[in-house]
C-alpha cells in the first residue's frame, strides 16, 4: 500500500515538472542533484529521483533505503544509517542488498524479518530486529526498501510470555500442594491430630494463593501507563501508621520491633491505599529477611528538589537484617525475581512485592531506591514530590537510631 502511494505521488510530481517546461525541468534537475552545504547528515544527494521523492519518504515511520540499478544509495534516513544498514553511498547488509537485487530482476515485492547488530551495548550484543519490505520504485532499476523496527514489540512479547510462563509457575505450586493435602486429609480421616495438621497446610497454602492472586491484582492496576483515577491529599503519617499495623503480626511472630520517626506532618498527592501497599511491602520484606529479635524502623525526611522546583520527601525502611549481594541489587525489583527462592517459599512471598513497590512509586512520579550490605541490613527508600512546601507545625527530631 505504501509502495502505490509513493508511485501515485512521483507520478503527479513528475507531470508538474512536465507542464512547467524544459527549461526550468533542467535548472531543478542540476539543482536537486547538487547537496547544498547545510544539507543535513544522512541523506545522500538526489541524483535519479524525481522531484518530492524526499516529501513521500519522509513522512513513513520505517526506515528508508532509496538505491538505484547500480546499487547505490541515493537516498537514506537518518535512521537507516545509525541502525547500520548504510555506510557511504553502499547498502552494507548482505540480506538486504541480496533482496534488492531480486526484486529489481523480477519486479516482485519481497518481505521478510531479520536481526541487526547495529546497536551499542546490550542492544549490539541482542541485535535488533526490522519488519523488511523491498519493493521496486518505477521504471528505472530504483528499488525502495522500508525497515519497520520491532525490538521493542519483541521485547514485550517476551516479557508477556515471561509472566504467563511465570504465573502459571507460581499458581502451580499452592494449587498442586492443596489438592495433595486434601487427598491425604481424607486418607487420614480416622486420625483426628493428622487432619488437625494437614488441614493447617491446607490453610497456609490457600493464604499462600490468596495473596498471589491479590498481588497480581495490584500489579496489574498499576503497571499501565494511565493515570491513577482517583488522586487526593493523603497524610504520610496516617500511611505509616496503616502499614506498619498490617505488618505488626508478623513483626510480633519473630520478635522484631517496629518503629518510626523523622518529619511529621508531610503530604503527597496520590491514591492512600497504594501507598499503603507499597510501604507494607518494604516492611513486610525488611522483617522476612531479618533474624529474630532485630528492629525495622520507617523513618521520613524532607529533601530537595529534582531540579524541577518540586521538594521531595523520602520514606525509609531500615533493618537489621542480612542484606542483599552486591550483584543481586540491579534485579530485586523485577517480578517474580527472589535473591533467595528457597527462603521466599518459607516466607510464603510472592516474588511481586518489590515490583508493586516500583510501579506504585512511578504511578506517584517517584522513584524507590536501595542501599544493602551484606551482613549489615538494608535501607529501601521510597522518594515522592511533596504535595506542599510548608514546613511541618514544630522542629523535626532525628532518625532514630537502630
Amino acid at each position: 500500500m505504501q509502495v502505490d502511494i509513493v508511485a501515485a505521488a512521483l507520478t503527479g510530481v513528475a507531470g508538474l515538472a512536465v507542464g512547467l517546461g524544459a527549461g526550468l525541468a533542467v535548472r531543478l534537475t542540476e539543482r536537486s542533484q547538487r547537496l547544498p552545504d547545510d544539507a543535513p547528515t544522512g541523506w545522500a544527494p538526489d541524483a535519479g529521483l524525481a522531484p518530492g521523492v524526499a516529501t513521500v519518504l519522509g513522512v513513513l515511520r520505517s526506515s528508508a533505503v532509496v538505491v538505484d540499478g547500480e546499487d547505490r544509495v541515493l537516498r537514506a534516513s537518518p535512521a537507516a544509517r545509525a541502525f547500520g544498514m548504510v555506510s557511504g553511498d553502499r547498502l552494507i547488509v548482505d540480506e538486504l542488498l541480496a533482496m534488492a537485487r531480486l526484486v529489481r530482476r523480477d519486479g516482485e515485492i519481497r518481505e521478510t524479518e531479520l536481526q541487526l547488530g547495529g546497536g551499542k551495548g546490550r542492544l549490539r550484543r541482542e541485535g535488533r530486529w526490522f519488519a523488511v519490505r523491498v519493493a521496486p520504485l518505477g521504471t528505472h532499476g530504483l528499488v525502495l526498501v522500508l525497515a519497520e523496527d520491532l525490538t521493542e514489540s519483541r521485547r514485550v512479547e517476551a516479557m508477556r510470555r515471561d509472566f504467563v510462563a511465570n504465573v502459571s509457575h507460581e499458581l502451580k505450586t499452592p494449587v498442586g500442594a492443596l489438592a495433595l493435602l486434601a487427598e491425604t486429609v481424607e486418607g487420614a480421616a480416622d486420625d483426628p491430630e493428622a487432619v488437625r495438621r494437614f488441614s493447617g497446610r491446607m490453610q497456609h497454602e490457600a493464604v499462600r494463593l490468596t495473596n498471589l492472586v491479590q498481588d497480581l491484582m495490584t500489579l496489574s492496576r498499576v503497571q499501565g501507563e494511565e493515570p491513577l483515577p482517583e488522586v487526593r491529599p493523603v497524610a504520610l503519617d496516617e500511611v505509616i501508621a496503616e502499614s506498619l499495623d498490617r505488618s505488626q503480626i508478623r513483626a510480633t511472630s519473630k520478635n522484631i520491633d517496629l518503629g518510626s520517626g523523622g518529619a511529621t506532618g508531610l503530604k503527597v498527592r496520590g491514591d492512600e491505599e497504594l501507598l499503603v501497599t507499597a510501604l507494607r511491602n518494604l516492611i513486610d520484606n525488611a522483617i522476612a529477611y531479618s533474624p529474630e529479635n532485630t528492629r525495622v524502623v520507617v523513618s521520613t525526611r524532607c529533601c530537595d528538589d529534582d531540579g524541577d522546583g518540586q521538594p521531595q520527601v523520602e520514606l525509609n525502611v531500615t533493618d537489621q537484617g542480612i542484606g542483599i549481594p552486591a550483584g543481586e541489587l540491579d534485579r530485586i525489583f523485577e517480578r517474580f525475581y527472589r535473591v533467595d527462592p528457597a527462603r521466599s517459599r518459607q516466607t510464603g512471598g510472592t516474588g511481586l512485592g518489590l515490583a508493586i513497590v516500583k510501579h506504585v512509586a512511578t504511578k506517584h512520579h517517584g522513584t524507590v531506591s536501595v542501599w544493602s550490605e551484606e551482613g549489615h541490613g538494608s535501607t529501601f527508600t521510597l522518594r515522592l514530590p511533596l504535595l506542599t512546601t510548608r514546613p511541618p507545625d514544630g522542629p523535626t527530631p532525628e532518625e532514630p537510631d537502630l
